[in-house]
């Protein structure tokens, strides 16, 4: 049936009076508010029964005939939920306890209380308990309301939005966000990585992170991120395109959303260990009921540490703590808090390209002779030579050479270059929030929320450890220091120089607050929400870093020793502050942004849904030096602002039951660099962002079936270049200022197509599937670049599970296996003398088992079974390599 947007019903029944009257035991809430969308009556009551507790009834054919009439479920109580669920039908719900209802036909002489045996319990029936993938999926955005924000199906929706649901990021054992990704079309590490907490990109371009709509967190490139863990995660949910209007100022990707668990009123308790390889393990707890009819509590804690492949360790300590509350039938209000501390090692080198210029030599690669790498002969006649190497020296390095130098990586195993000298990225986040939702009457609703948020990050990572090996730069072949390194007449072939260690500490105070107001409305056979926002936030953040080099950077009495052998590192002994480090940046920042928006929701008919909204949306930033060793002078305090319309204008048509098609355009804006520092005079605009969308969205096989095609057009605008015709020196004879001095037509474009499918058969057998193709490239000065760095052209996942029943178990085993497959990605430098570097394309294969049976969950999970050599982020001139083959065994035990 057709799915349209819910209305409030006021008439109550007789049997639903006395169900008010009698109540809701301790454990179930009669002030629970509940949103869903049931596929079928069967289908709602079994959610009402498992979402409150109450157990209930009813003879197996008695649903025969019977119609829903009933499309999304939004009320204040599980009471009125079913109230909703079961309007304009012949069924009554009769109360035998305050915990126990039989549901029947009205005319039916049955005494009640023999329909209260353990086969007529709607959970005990596997057909009526079964929710469906679509109903599963749209469940989920219903509740959370990430794609519109209202009460659009999933299959009404004009917009490309894909979800990750419980289930499956409990089969794959993940426990960040950087291991959900593989389940999205679009999203992907960020090129040019420094492997600083989660960097992620969406159709190659910015993402924005949130914990149910709310700020979770900047995306600041090789700044500082946190890396996000999925311990209070029960789904993650990816709006593509920009999304100024719901969320404030946004990236031009999208926004990835991760939805926090909440208070449950059913009693329920939660522990779960997992070990593994490289002495990882954890430890988890998680508690969830009600402490008065109008009162629950969730609270969810997490301990685990992990020495980690090639030493990239991890510890991680959590804790969040959520309390519900409804004040009276129209008002409730959520509070919740979170204190995460942890320590993950950086790994910013991984395995470097190796520094050899081919075009600088006349043979292929793999050929490359000791004559191929003559001296420098001051072909440019400068009176400047490089280094000169004797011949036995040239033959060690021809030697030490492989096919795919200057090329790829230089695979070093499980050898990392992680100096004892680096620090892990200490992390501390505090976050409380408060939520207010208010029913004002039957057709308006208010939804509050107000953030705060400290983060704290301090590291010392490594940024540069360079082997160069042969280059003619600008006339000079192997130029000290860009050459390979000699030390008394010894050669060190695969010697690492020119580096730098940085310590970065930052600290991010934030405030943000959104008021939504909704209001529906009927006009004929058109009905309709309108959602007014308004929006604010404040980021203050300060930033220091200091340097340490080794003897090409420092003149200083101490510098960090040479690397002699990469594939066998000899380390500098002491700390980071032993080696007389260089305050190298010293400023605070503070970004504010207002925003006010407007959006109507448009049922047409039962066929044709819109959506359309527009934005006003403004920003201040405030810059300040602080002074470094360099520029000990403090400066004055700059400022900048700037405002602007953005807009949303979507479509949606259903062609049946099972196919709907959509198309939107949105408009959206952020400032044009977060951290970036301003002068008050020169600074440049807001970043704009664009994307047109056209997609086709089908379910299939009673909606155990749902997939998605779309076709993008995604960019970020207004960025500005010079004018090189502009010349305001008064004294050149070129002298120009009647032509504008700037230009704000650059953009950051991608382009392609994104296939998302989600499947589950006969409760047996379940999949995800999903494909990427995607063009992405710079506008600048009006020339076109070539794919995007570290941005792969194609990529795809799959994820498959299976369940088989063993004669001797009384429970089936679930097997799963997935495959992830990255196209090749660009991480070239031609400042580096690398011009065509790129990370190959992997393909990586996972398994699983698990076993259920009663309240015991044991799952063992083997990945990357082949124990294939890959890289998984795409670091500047370097790949950091994925995990090896590995095992992780974890084991959950529920109960209430």
């Amino acid at each position: 049936m057709f799915l349209k947007p819910a209305f409030t019903v006021k008439m109550l029944s007789l049997s639903l009076s006395l169900a008010i009257a009698g109540g809701f035991s301790g454990q179930v809430s009669a002030q629970q508010s509940i949103k869903f969308q049931p596929e079928s009556i069967a289908g709602g009551l079994s959610y009402l029964a498992k979402e409150t507790g109450v157990q209930i009834y009813m003879a197996k054919d008695v649903l025969t005939g019977t119609d829903l009439t009933a499309g999304v479920i939004n009320a204040v109580s599980p009471v009125l939920a079913l109230e909703q669920l079961l309007a304009n039908s012949e069924l009554q719900a009769h109360w035998i306890t305050k915990n126990q209802l039989v549901i029947k036909h009205k005319d039916d002489t049955t005494p009640v209380a023999s329909l209260v045996s353990p086969e007529n319990n709607v959970l005990s029936h596997g057909k009526m308990e079964r929710i469906s993938v679509y109903g599963r999926h749209n469940q989920l955005i219903l509740e959370s309301g990430t794609a519109t924000k209202s009460n659009m199906s999933l299959m009404e929706t004009p917009a490309a939005v894909v979800v990750v649901d419980k289930v499956l990021l409990d089969e794959q054992a993940g426990s960040t966000l950087q291991e959900s990704i593989r389940n999205v079309s679009g999203l992907t590490q960020a090129g040019n990585n420094y492997g600083i907490g989660d960097n992620l990109i969406i159709r190659g371009l910015g993402a924005n992170y949130t914990f149910d709509g709310m700020y979770a967190g900047a995306s600041l490139g090789n700044s500082y991120n946190p890396t996000r863990s999925l311990t209070n995660i029960e789904s993650v949910e990816v709006l593509k395109g920009p999304a100024t209007g719901l969320y404030g100022m946004g990236a031009a990707g999208g926004v990835i959303n991760m939805i926090e668990k909440k208070p449950q009123d059913k009693e329920s308790y939660q522990v779960k260990a997992s070990v593994g390889q490289w002495d990882s393990h954890s430890l988890m707890f998680d508690a969830t009921s009600a402490i008065t009819d109008k009162t629950a509590y969730r609270l969810v804690t997490n301990y685990e540490s992990s020495d980690g492949y090639r030493g990239l360790g991890s510890q991680r300590s959590e804790i969040y703590a959520t309390l519900r509350h409804h004040l009276n039938e129209s008002n409730e209000f959520i509070f919740s808090g979170a204190y995460i501390d942890d320590e993950i090692q950086v790994d910013s080198i991984g395995h470097p390209v190796r520094i050899l210029n081919l075009d600088s030599i006349n043979a292929a690669p793999g050929d490359i002779s000791w004559q191929d790498l003559p001296n420098d002969s001051d072909g440019d006649g400068d009176g400047i030579y490089g280094i000169a190497l004797t011949e036995e020296q040239r033959q060690q390095l021809a030697e030490s050479l492989v096919s795919t130098d200057g090329l790829e990586p230089y695979d070093l195993g499980s050898q990392g270059l992680i100096s004892p000298i680096s620090r892990p990225n200490e992390g501390e986040e505090t976050r409380f929030k408060l939520q207010h939702k208010m029913e004002i009457n039957a057709d308006l609703f208010l939804h509050q929320q107000l953030l705060y948020r400290d983060y704290s990050s301090d590291f010392v990572r490594q940024t540069g450890a360079y082997n160069y090996v042969y280059w003619n730069r600008n006339g000079e072949i192997n130029a000290d220091p860009r050459a390979p390194l000699v030390i008394d007449d010894v050669l060190y072939p695969y010697a690492a120089r020119r580096q730098e260690y940085r310590r970065a500490k930052s600290h991010e105070q934030t405030w943000q607050y959104f008021a939504d107001l909704t209001h529906t409305w009927s006009w004929g056979v058109i009905e309709g929400e309108q959602l007014l926002s308004v929006n604010y936030e404040n980021r203050d953040m300060s930033v220091k870093s200091w340097s340490i080099y080794d003897a090409d950077g420092t003149n200083g009495d101490n510098p960090v020793p040479y690397i002699l052998d990469i594939r066998n590192p000899n380390w500098g002994t002491g700390s980071f502050e032993d080696y007389d480090p260089v305050l190298k940046s010293n400023y605070d920042k503070s970004v504010a942004a207002w925003g006010i928006s407007l959006q109507e929701v448009l049922y047409f008919d039962d066929m044709l849904t819109g959506r359309f909204g527009v934005a006003y949306s403004g920003t201040e930033q405030t810059y300040q030096h602080k002074g470094t060793d360099r520029t000990p002078e403090k400066s004055q305090e700059a400022d900048t602002d700037d405002s602007g319309m953005t807009y949303n204008l979507g479509l949606n048509y259903r062609l049946n039951d099972q196919v709907a098609t959509f198309v939107n355009y949105s408009k959206g804006r952020m400032t044009y660099s977060i951290l970036g520092s301003v002068d008050g005079e020169t600074d440049r605009p807001d970043s704009e962002s664009k994307s047109f969308d056209i997609g086709v969205r089908f379910t299939a096989f009673d909606e155990d079936l749902l997939g998605s095609l779309v076709w993008f057009d995604t960019r970020r605008t207004n960025l500005r270049y010079a004018n090189p015709e502009y010349n305001d020196n008064p004294d050149d004879v070129e002298f120009n200022i009647n032509v504008p001095q700037y230009f704000y037509d650059d953009n950051d474009t991608t382009k392609g197509v994104e296939f998302d499918l989600n499947l589950a058969l006969n409760e047996l057998w379940s999949m995800n599937l999903n494909a990427t193709y995607q063009d992405a490239y710079s506008i600048r000065a009006n020339e076109r670049s070539e794919q995007t760095k570290g941005v792969p052209k194609k990529y795809a996942s799959l994820w498959t599970s299976y369940k088989h029943s063993f004669q001797a178990l009384p429970e089936p085993v679930k097997f799963s296996l997935g495959v992830t497959y990255e196209d090749e990605r660009t991480i070239n430098s031609t400042a580096f003398g690398l011009p065509n570097s790129v990370v190959d394309s992997y393909v990586v294969w996972d398994a699983a088992m698990s076993y259920q049976l009663e309240q015991w969950d044991i799952q063992l999970n083997l990945r990357n079974l082949t124990d294939t050599t890959y890289y998984n982020k795409a670091l500047f001139i370097g790949g950091l390599p994925g995990d090896s083959r590995n095992v992780k065994l974890t084991v959950n035990y529920s109960f209430n």
